[in-house]
């Protein structure tokens, strides 16, 4: 069985797959693990949907490898369904069975040999390779491993890695003569198969072919990579690009690339995706221009996290980019709220960031107007109450904050926060009583809340040293 391209699938199954990604992008990762099973289950060497099977499997497992040796040492090798797999003698079927168990542990070393070991048997060698990459990857001294991807990459048409990882294996057992025949014969076949003659040896090919080997080696190598999310991001940003290419104005697709750029990182080119946009129908959908300036926000945390933490100007840098970081989002939050002034959500953003920079007599009169928003009300009276105690403003901060809570029934976060802000103002105001017994309200429903429990161990403290 050969593997084959998308191409090569058929409509039916080809619209599973679609299916699949829709709902990998919507990060249903439980339905598009279904979805391209089902596809699989009718073509199993469809190799790009294993692909990105592979990948979300990874992804609903939370995306790393973290936990690949604990899961390892776990006894991941006693699974029932491993048991299973290994009694069957279809290697499709054990492909399937090893498959079930990845979609639970992407990082089961004995599936992932189990499957590589049946897809071998099934003449699907890139599919090997997908599994025997992982297993070398994480387990680098498994020499056996390292031997059978040396096969699967032969088989696959990667002749060139085939060689290094065999090479490798020569170099610490330079006396194994077997070794050395294997190396032999993974040289030959990469010949023949950069020659093109293995395919006039069959008939199946023509001396026209072996002109055109170059491009196949590269489209072979391209398509052996290590299946990676960047990898199957960028599939995806290529296919929505030649889409676009004949639905220019398809505004939704364009907002997906710049969200796939966002995934991969390269903030840059999302935001010159949303630029593309903007272009497109003006600055005139508040929703794009908060998501632009979140991009933006990212782009420079990425930075700052790239950041050399042991370098001697790091400092110096960081400062640098956090005031730039800080400078832009607030003039970004400004102008949006002067472009939609009706918004009272922005306004609630614009106070809310004034507040955490500190401009507290700034951002009093957008919290005064966010009130007039029913879903930030509670919050802007809190916040205008902090703001008033910043400034010193004691018995107003105490009445805002008291007419806060008067609203608010519920003992969640949201009211223990104003309790606390109120106690902190009872205490400036020298009402230590009126504090203690906050603080002691609090504590009775969440004694973990900040630092209620020395608060109240200090009340205590107090009260028996006057008695």
């Amino acid at each position: 069985m050969a593997e084959k391209s998308t191409s090569q699938i058929p409509r039916a199954v080809r619209e599973q797959y679609q299916k699949g990604m829709s709902a990998f992008e919507r990060k249903n990762f439980d339905y598009a693990i279904a979805f391209f099973n089902q596809a699989l289950a009718q073509e199993p060497g469809f190799f790009e949907c294993r692909q990105a099977l592979r990948v979300t499997q990874h992804q609903k497992a939370g995306g790393g490898s973290s936990t690949f040796f604990r899961k390892m040492l776990s006894g991941a090798g006693s699974s029932p369904l491993l048991a299973k797999a290994q009694m069957l003698r279809d290697p499709l079927e054990q492909i399937k069975t090893a498959e079930q168990i990845l979609n639970s542990d992407p990082n089961s070393l004995a599936a992932h040999k189990l499957l590589a070991e049946a897809a071998l048997a099934a003449e699907l060698p890139k599919t090997a390779v997908l599994s025997l990459e992982i297993v070398t990857k994480n387990a680098p001294k498994d020499e056996d491993a390292q031997k059978k991807l040396a096969v699967a990459y032969s088989e696959a048409g990667m002749g060139e890695k085939a060689e290094m990882v065999m090479a490798e294996l020569m170099r610490l057992h330079p006396g194994d003569l077997r070794l050395a025949d294997e190396l032999k014969d993974i040289s030959a076949r990469k010949t023949l198969a950069e020659g093109g003659y293995d395919a006039l040896a069959d008939g199946s090919g023509s001396y026209r072919d072996i002109l055109k080997d170059k491009e196949r080696a590269v489209a072979m190598e391209q398509e052996g990579r290590q299946v990676k999310t960047e990898d199957l991001v960028q599939i995806h940003i290529a296919k929505l690009e030649s889409e676009l290419a004949q639905e220019p104005n398809n505004l939704k697709k364009l907002r997906s690339v710049a969200e796939l750029y966002a995934q991969k990182k390269d903030y840059d080119r999302a935001l010159q995706t949303y630029q593309r946009i903007i272009d497109k129908e003006g600055a005139t959908d508040s929703s794009l221009q908060k998501t632009i300036a979140e991009t933006t926000i990212k782009k420079y945390e990425h930075a700052l996290a790239k950041l050399d933490a042991q370098a001697p100007d790091y400092a110096e840098k960081s400062a640098q980019l956090k005031l730039e970081r800080d400078e832009y989002l607030l003039t970004e939050i400004r102008q949006r709220a002067d472009r939609y002034p009706s918004d009272l959500g922005i306004r609630f953003e614009l106070a809310e960031l004034l507040f955490e920079l500190g401009k507290y007599a700034e951002a009093m009169p957008e919290f005064q107007k966010a009130q007039g928003n029913p879903h930030k009300r509670l919050r802007a009276m809190s916040y205008m109450g902090q703001c008033l105690a910043a400034r010193g403003f004691n018995d107003m901060a105490a009445r805002q904050l008291q007419n806060a809570l008067k609203e608010k029934p519920t003992c969640d976060d949201e009211k223990k926060d104003m309790m606390y802000a109120l106690a902190m103002v009872y205490e400036k105001m020298a009402k230590q009583n009126e504090a203690d017994d906050l603080y002691k309200q609090i504590y009775e429903v969440d004694m973990g809340f900040k630092d209620v429990t020395a608060k109240v161990e200090a009340s205590y403290t107090r009260s028996a040293a006057q008695g």
